[in-house]
């Protein structure tokens, strides 16, 4: 039995760049405070946890930082333009680890909704990457999951309507909506805004899924582009797993299975990833 894992598995660049951030400021002896997880993977939250590192989740919880010397991280999804606000009004130390790519989004919907834009965002409205983008949007916005709440969304103005996406979403359905909104002849003004390694992981798993016998995607359970990897797997491969580690993973398969195909969403750490590989080849 073979293995093939996909180039592009594993921390995407705003990943990293969150973690280890969190990591530094973890070794410096001071109070540290994640605005939410860092990162949807319980492994490496827990594992800053143990160093340290809490996690609140709203403004309020900031009234219960007594140490002056406290410093508080918004994580990669990046957050409301009000908790970076609060976190200034409580004179503690703010340090931003929103992924760029997010934080150009940010810049996006701030500017055109200041200029008198509707914001459409195409996105899982549950998922914190996109609250915080509706937090930057100063006037009108609609947030759009499905090709079929296309169909049925109205401008809530006469003006211009700017479209942006998560920078996780389906590439495949992010195409669908604009498509839909454009027959409508709405007066809209699409900006791609998927993140480039989004677009390769899912790309990638595509290709890889249609040729194995099994393809195993490795992501946490909360993480948004880990199960839409999953969901573009299933559609190709017959025999699709979605794990988080090693101990979900059953390695008694049949013998039909000559090649299996492995793939990790942007949050998963390396270390998993080589701890599924090593097992398959042991």
């Amino acid at each position: 039995m073979k293995i093939e894992t996909a180039v592009s598995a594993g921390f995407c660049f705003g990943v990293r760049r969150a973690v280890e951030k969190v990591y530094e400021l973890a070794g410096l002896g001071r109070s540290i405070y994640t605005y939410g997880p860092i990162i949807h993977n319980e492994y490496v939250v827990n594992d800053l946890r143990s160093k340290g590192v809490n996690v609140i989740d709203s403004p309020e919880e900031l009234e219960g930082i007594k140490d002056e010397d406290a410093v508080v991280v918004i994580r990669s999804h990046g957050a409301p333009e009000s908790v970076h606000k609060a976190v200034n009004e409580a004179g503690l130390e703010l340090v931003d680890a929103t992924c760029p790519f997010v934080n150009k989004i940010h810049e996006i919907v701030k500017s055109a909704s200041d200029a008198g834009d509707e914001i459409l965002i195409l996105g899982s409205r549950e998922h914190p990457e996109v609250q915080g983008i509706c937090g930057w949007c100063h006037g009108p916005y609609t947030v759009l999951e499905t090709p079929e709440e296309a169909r049925e969304y109205t401008p809530v103005t006469d003006g211009p309507v700017r479209v942006v996406s998560q920078t996780t979403f389906n590439h495949n359905k992010f195409e669908d909506i604009v498509e839909i909104l454009e027959s409508k002849e709405y007066n809209v003004n699409v900006m791609n805004t998927i993140c480039n390694a989004t677009l390769k992981r899912q790309t990638e798993a595509e290709e890889l899924s249609k040729r194995v016998d099994m393809m195993i995607v490795i992501g946490d359970r909360h993480s948004s582009n880990s199960r839409k990897l999953f969901e573009i797997c299933e559609k190709n491969c017959r025999s699709a797993l979605f794990i988080e580690t090693l101990d979900d993973l059953n390695l008694d398969v049949p013998k039909s299975v000559r090649l299996v195909g492995i793939t990790a969403g942007a949050s998963t750490p390396q270390n998993i990833i080589e701890e599924v590989q090593k097992a398959w080849k042991n």
